[in-house]
C-alpha cells in the first residue's frame, strides 16, 4: 500500500510552503488509493510549543487534509535508542568533543585553503579522546560515513550517485542527549512503513544520509519525491520565520483553502 507522511515540526507557523508538502502528500495518497499520516516531529523539546502543535492540526483541518493516523515523535524515543545503539555496536557511532567555536576555526581554516568544510575526526584520535574527557567536556555523536558512494533514484531527479567522501561525518545526538532531526526520521519512515517520501528539495541533500542508515541498519528505503520549493518574489525560500507568509495569517485575513492550492500550484 502507498502511505506517505506530513511531518511537521512544532515549533512556528506552518506557512504556504509547507501547504505546499502536506498537499502533494495528500493528492498522492489520494489517487493511488494510500493513507496519508501526520507526523509531529517534536524531538526539540526546547522549541516544540503545545500552541504551535495544535496550530498545525487547525491549519490542516482549515485546508480540508483529513489523516488516517498520527503519532509524536516524543512517544517513539525508545525507537531511536534501539537504532543507535545498533549503529554504536557496529562502530559508525563515536563521541566528539570540540566546541561550536573550535568547529568554525576548523571550517574557516578548510575554507580559506578552497578544501571542503569536511571534519577532520580528531575525537577518534585516543588522545584528544583523553584530553577532552579529562576537562570534563560532554560529548555530541556523530554518524561515521562509509566515504563512498551512495545511489537512489528520485522520482523528479532521476538517478542520483553521490560521493559521501566530501561529507563530514554528521551529528545525530546532541550533547544534551537530544535526537537531531536524521535518525528519528529514517526510524520512523520504516516503522510507519513510509513507502514513499514526498518532501521539498532543500532536504535532498539529507537523503543521502538516510539511505546510508537504512543500509546499514538493514532497513529498507523508500521511494523519494524532492518537490520544488516555494519562493519569495526575490527567489528566497519561505520559512517558518516568515511570518507574513502563515497559513493563519492569510486564513485571517479571509483567504480560502482554494486560495492557497492556487497559490501552490495545485
Amino acid at each position: 500500500m502507498t502511505i506517505v507522511r506530513f511531518a511537521p515540526s512544532p515549533t512556528g507557523l506552518l506557512h504556504v510552503g509547507n501547504a505546499r508538502t502536506a498537499l502533494l502528500n495528500w493528492l498522492f495518497a489520494k489517487k493511488l488509493g494510500g493513507k496519508f499520516l501526520l507526523r509531529i516531529d517534536d524531538t526539540d523539546a526546547a522549541r516544540s510549543t503545545k500552541a504551535f502543535e495544535e496550530a498545525i492540526y487547525r491549519d490542516l483541518s482549515w485546508l480540508g487534509l483529513t489523516h488516517d493516523g498520527t503519532d509524536r515523535q516524543i512517544n517513539r524515543l525508545a525507537i531511536y535508542s534501539t537504532a543507535f545503539y545498533k549503529l554504536q555496536a557496529a562502530g559508525r557511532i563515536y563521541p566528539c568533543f570540540e566546541t561550536e567555536a573550535e568547529l568554525e576555526r576548523q571550517r574557516s581554516l578548510l575554507a580559506a585553503r578552497k578544501l571542503p568544510p569536511v571534519y577532520n575526526r580528531a575525537s577518534l584520535e585516543p588522545a584528544n579522546k583523553a584530553k577532552w574527557e579529562a576537562e570534563g567536556r560532554k560529548p555530541h555523536w556523530r554518524f561515521k560515513l562509509s566515504r563512498s558512494k551512495v545511489s537512489w533514484t528520485d522520482l523528479v531527479r532521476g538517478p542520483v550517485e553521490i560521493d559521501t567522501a566530501t561529507m563530514s561525518d554528521p551529528v545525530l545526538v546532541r550533547e544534551d542527549g537530544a535526537f537531531l532531526y536524521t535518525l528519528p526520521s529514517v526510524a520512523d519512515d520504516i516503522d510507519m512503513a513510509i513507502s514513499h517520501v514526498v518532501r521539498g528539495e532543500d532536504l535532498f541533500d539529507a537523503t543521502r544520509i538516510h539511505v546510508l542508515l537504512q543500509r546499514l541498519l538493514g532497513l529498507p528505503t523508500p521511494i523519494y519525491h524532492h518537490h520544488r520549493l516555494i519562493r519569495d518574489d526575490a527567489g528566497k525560500r519561505l520559512a517558518k520565520r516568515d511570518d507574513a507568509r502563515a497559513l493563519a495569517k492569510y486564513r485571517a485575513e479571509g483567504a480560502t483553502p482554494d486560495d492557497i492550492r492556487r497559490m501552490v500550484g495545485l
